[in-house]
């Protein structure tokens, strides 16, 4: 099992709240959200491998991977737990849901990955090694320190309102590193494998009738056809469970944790069942 950062906040006896991000995401893209349900929760937000403070994964990414980790963590926590999931993390909860329902009271869903093709040749695992190569070289040559946090901001800018949550030094330390870059480029090549695998697991694991709320961001979709293509994946994903719904967000970027933690604080208060069933 690899080792991975753990960033632990909130009431120590709260119910816990799993929080896991997605691509290239770190522990700090939780915190708007960590404020404001630290008082009623225990969060336990982590670095996937190769992501924020943890170092690079032993093998491969991958749906079986990601998942057992999600796994080993929820039990870690010691009773079922409430996961909230970033983007492609959805598919390493979603799965989780699926083969451990046991493990599981809840379950909140940021934007997820909605993939509709699954095609093409499986190649992350001829393609990690290289990728982390890339990632060892830029370190090495000093490049990943100026490139990483370059990178980081631009993208940050296309996908959110708002900054970083930390200042510049934390996150010079983060995407300055190496392992980080290699990892980004691994998980970008898994990306339709761990689709294609999560797609084959929905016909053998049925989706167990757990609380579910899927948040959809509409803001950075550039036409409405696709507006509505993403939202009605996400209302599919919703109907999953028996108890599950669907918010859009109107004019919200993909990353919902830092431009609308009110949305997420009110999600979780609707699957934790502490609250009325509105989400704003």
């Amino acid at each position: 099992m690899n080792t991975v950062h753990i960033h632990e906040a909130g009431r120590p006896d709260g119910p816990p709240l799993l929080l896991t991000t997605g691509l290239g995401g770190a522990w700090f893209d939780w915190q708007p959200v960590a404020e404001l349900l630290r008082d009623d929760y225990r969060i336990v937000a982590f670095d996937r491998p190769g992501l924020g403070r943890s170092p690079a994964g032993r093998s491969a990414p991958s749906l079986r991977a990601e998942t057992a980790l999600l796994e080993s963590l929820a039990e870690r926590a010691g009773e079922p737990v409430f996961v909230l999931a970033h983007s492609v993390a959805a598919f390493h909860a979603e799965a989780l849901a699926r083969i451990r329902p046991d493990l599981l009271a809840g379950l909140v869903l940021l934007d997820p990955s909605c993939e509709h093709d699954t095609s093409g040749l499986r190649m992350s695992a001829a393609v990690t090694p290289a990728a982390r190569l890339v990632g060892k070289l830029a370190a090495a040559t000093g490049l990943a320190k100026v490139l990483g946090p370059w990178a980081y901001r631009r993208v940050l800018r296309g996908i959110s309102t708002r900054g970083p949550a930390v200042p510049r030094s934390v996150v010079r330390s983060v995407y300055g590193r190496g392992d980080v870059i290699g990892t980004v480029l691994a998980e970008y090549v898994a990306y339709r494998e761990m689709a294609a695998d999560l797609a084959a697991l929905r016909t053998r694991r049925p989706f167990p009738a757990i609380p579910l709320v899927v948040l959809t961001a509409l803001g950075d979709l550039d036409t409405s056809a696709e507006a509505r293509s993403w939202a009605a994946c996400h209302a599919r994903l919703a109907g999953m469970s028996p108890h599950g719904r669907q918010v859009e967000l109107p004019g919200c970027l993909h990353m919902i944790q830092l431009d609308r933690p009110n949305a997420v604080a009110d999600a979780v208060a609707v699957v934790t069942g502490r609250e009325n069933r509105s989400v704003s």
